[in-house]
């Protein structure tokens, strides 16, 4: 999970999860949409939370179809 060094290097990497948020930031980034390359690590850091809290909160491990 603390794979963040590796993630933001490498666009092409992004999980689902993180396409997800960056199409959240393009619909409402405001009138000429959000730049989700600024953005990376933190969406990263967001993503890695979200992650972790549905693991604490269920005891379950975030699919890898899903997460990486």
């Amino acid at each position: 999970m603390n794979n963040q060094a590796g993630m933001t290097n490498n666009a092409g990497g992004e999980d689902y999860v993180d396409k997800a948020l960056d199409s959240v930031e393009k619909k409402f980034g405001g009138k000429y949409g959000a730049d989700t390359g600024k953005n990376r690590n933190m969406n990263e850091k967001i993503t890695d939370k979200a992650r972790a809290l549905f693991e604490k909160f269920t005891g379950k491990k975030v699919p890898n179809k899903v997460s990486n």
